[in-house]
């Protein structure tokens, strides 16, 4: 078992954002943003049909305005080495072929690139993109899940999965039995997908948008046959992802492209539109759910069945089922997960990915069980509360679900409320309803490296190729390095967004700050000790007679025991041994230790709706969400990644809602006028509070995942609580006011 790391005077506290003054001065560098000489500008033109070939394109008028450079298209690209091969056209986290940018004349999607008009201006490059003209060869598509259920495959993954006795929820006396609908959700991040891309001889350097660095060069070797030393990577500043930029999309490829025929860097910025299918959303999802229990509450079996869209050249799935594998104590359960290839681009992770859809139908079926059995909601998750892992029966790393559960109705005062529909109204005559929910999501921990750098002037700087989209990441690896170094926060300096920098997994999956902060915290104590290893070797005993192990390191100084021991300065150690750096790189593997536990992060979500009983018309207005995510490494991040959560999850549960014509096959509202988000006037007040107890196993930074928990079941809980304020049961997000009539 890892040894927990000592409360120190950094970790945990509010600090505030290391990199937030560069943020809100503009000096802060996004994708679209950096100053190369000489770049010039690529504007996409798409495709209008959904399936089909380009009979024509006619480039003629384009090609012959001022500035333009290139019109690029499948007839003049350059050759893609790994396009050539399914081998190499495989995204390894990804089944199938990936899509390949101007490859050939075939059209696998409504908007997909055909073509990229290059020009000294962004004017130029759009006016000449507005003169391409593109005739189609259209064939029949097919974009309707729903109507396309029996045309599904099985994932590799997570097809089937069983334990107990199957479908054993029909002998219990009292039984629930649903189907739960989730729309296409996109990512809309405020900052849209962009890349710059120059070639330097056979060397490829991009200034692009991802979540991870290292992942993003490793698909640009595989995809060009270069090694490391000639594919770089940049992207120190990320304006939000939450899985939308996790691997390579097209508009980076068509950059590249670009940059690769005209001989100068090219920038391509997505429009707002493009975010809804060229770079990835979440899947649509049909969810069959089957409960059964013991008049008491006791849970007899659960089957879940569910689909979700994928595209015909990749099978994307996401762990829709996990949540009902591990949320409860059930002897008999099964589940079944089923893609439908349909005529679009490839879905991707999405904040939450899989659990926050799943949890969906998971916890609004619990809720209904309540009712069936006449229940309290928050009664009968205790009562199946599940004190291992269900899933493989090993221990939990650490639960603390049920002190969420007392905490948050504690706060919310849960005991007041009425169990009847329609019971509760508030002193104007809303309609008021209360409900809750359960959330759980994986918290694990990958290999990665960190580098630090201790200088004479005590300055440190830490560096790891990971990514920070938002979270606050710069900020608690500064934090934990000033823990385990003994160096203050505000002498530290972190480095990320690099592929130069040591390896770092993608950021997602709640893993960075236990999988990147071990290493952190790793390297920094290594360095501590070589530290006082050097301290001990002075020459004069400058310290004293002091052996390493009696000399302590902290606040910037190396100090013998006693009260007037003599101290040095961490420079000063380094200036008498004549070293102009001390140097520790350290990889920091998976914990062998997790092996034989379970690791997941929970949440209890209470949720207040109010409801115009004539227009419908819903509003959150009071939310509390309590969180186990182990050991807060920031109050004040920590907070803010669980309030972004519950405004996602009141877009989820009422708002957001990608609509697509399937005459079409494309997007109706692909832009922030029509795809409704929540603004400061839809967002009530959120109390969070966090158990904030150490997973003594997981880390030595006793963390778990945090960027998703907050989301996961949130929606089910809107849904619980509109339910509980009318009386109408609304199973396909989102709930707008005509479901309710």
């Amino acid at each position: 078992m890892d040894t927990l790391l000592p409360a120190g005077t950094s970790t945990g506290e509010p600090l505030n954002r290391v990199d937030g003054r560069l943020k809100v001065t503009g000096q802060a560098r996004y994708a679209a943003e950096h100053a190369v000489p000489g770049c010039v500008h690529g504007v996409l033109v798409c495709s209008a049909v959904a399936r089909g070939r380009i009979r024509r394109l006619d480039t003629a008028a384009a090609e012959k305005l001022p500035g333009v450079l290139a019109i690029i298209s499948h007839l003049n690209a350059p050759k893609v080495p790994g396009y050539q091969s399914a081998e190499t056209n495989h995204n390894p986290r990804v089944e199938g072929q990936e899509f390949r940018v101007f490859f050939d004349d075939q059209l696998h999607f409504s908007n997909q690139p055909v073509a990229l008009a290059v020009a000294e201006t962004l004017e130029q490059a759009q006016h000449a993109a507005a003169l391409v003209r593109v005739e189609y060869e259209a064939a029949p598509h097919q974009t309707n899940l729903a109507q396309n259920l029996a045309a599904n495959l099985a994932p590799k993954k997570e097809a089937e999965y069983s334990r107990g006795q199957p479908d054993a929820y029909k002998t219990a006396p009292v039984r629930v039995e649903q189907e739960y609908r989730t729309p296409v959700h996109v990512h809309n991040p405020m900052e849209m997908h962009a890349a710059i891309a120059l070639w330097e001889g056979d060397t490829l350097t991009v200034y692009n948008k991802t979540q991870g660095p290292k992942l993003a060069q490793q698909d640009l070797m595989r995809m060009w046959q270069l090694p490391a030393e000639q594919v770089r990577v940049h992207s120190p500043f990320v304006g939000g992802a939450f899985g939308g930029s996790s691997r390579i999309w097209p508009p980076e490829m068509a950059a590249i492209l670009a940059a690769k025929k005209v001989g100068r860097p090219v920038k391509v910025m997505g429009q707002r539109n493009q975010e809804f299918n060229l770079v990835g959303y979440r899947p649509q999802s049909i969810q069959k759910m089957s409960l059964g229990a013991l008049p008491d509450g006791t849970l007899v079996g659960i089957t879940h069945q569910a689909y979700g869209l994928t595209s015909r050249h990749e099978q994307f799935e996401e762990r829709i089922v996990h949540p009902t594998k591990s949320a409860y104590a059930v002897a008999n359960l099964n589940t079944r997960y089923r893609l439908v290839p349909l005529d679009m681009s490839t879905p991707c992770w999405t904040r939450g990915p899989g659990e926050t859809t799943g949890s969906f139908a998971l916890e609004c079926a619990m809720d209904e069980l309540a009712e069936a059995l006449n229940m309290d909601p928050l009664a009968l998750r205790l009562k199946n509360y599940a004190d291992r892992d269900p899933e493989n029966d090993k221990p939990w790393s650490s639960k603390h679900l049920r002190e969420c559960y007392e905490r948050g109705a504690t706060l919310f005062g849960w005991r007041k409320r009425t169990p009847a529909p329609r019971s509760m109204r508030t002193p104007n005559g809303l309609l008021m309803g209360w409900g809750m929910s359960t959330g759980i999501y994986k918290a694990e921990r990958s290999a990665a490296t960190a580098r630090a750098r201790l200088l004479p002037d005590g300055k440190l700087l830490v560096q790891s190729a990971t990514a920070d989209t938002g979270p606050g990441t710069a900020t608690i690896m500064t934090q934990i390095a000033a823990d385990a170094s003994g160096v203050a926060p505000a002498d530290i300096r972190f480095e990320l967004g690099d592929a130069a920098y040591p390896e770092a997994p993608l950021q997602a999956g709640s893993h960075t700050a236990t999988s990147v902060g071990t290493a952190v915290h790793e390297v920094c104590a290594a360095l501590k000790t070589q530290l006082l290893d050097l301290a001990a070797r002075l020459p004069g005993k400058a310290l004293g007679k002091a052996s390493a192990a009696e000399l302590r390191a902290e606040n910037g100084f190396v100090q013998a025991s006693g009260k007037k021991a003599r101290r040095l300065s961490y420079g000063e150690v380094l200036k008498q041994h004549q070293l102009p750096a001390l140097e520790v790189t350290q990889k920091a593997e998976e914990s062998p230790e997790m092996k034989k536990y379970s690791g997941k992060s929970f949440c209890a979500s209470f949720v207040e709706v109010q409801v115009h009983p004539l227009t419908r018309q819903v509003r959150v207005s009071r939310v509390v969400s309590v969180v186990d995510a182990g050991r807060v490494l920031n109050a004040k991040t920590a907070r803010s990644q669980v309030l972004g959560s519950v405004v996602w999850g009141i877009g989820m549960a009422l708002m957001e809602d990608a609509r697509l014509d399937h005459h079409f096959g494309r997007f109706l509202n692909s832009d922030l006028a029509e795809y409704h988000v929540p603004v400061n006037a839809d967002v009530p007040a959120i109390e969070v509070e966090f158990i904030n107890q150490p997973d003594p196993v997981l880390d030595p930074i006793g963390a778990k995942g945090l960027g998703e928990i907050g989301l996961v079941g949130f929606a089910a809980a809107v849904a619980n609580a509109v339910y509980h304020a009318t009386g109408r049961r609304v199973r396909e997000l989102p709930i707008t006011p005509d479901k309710l009539v």
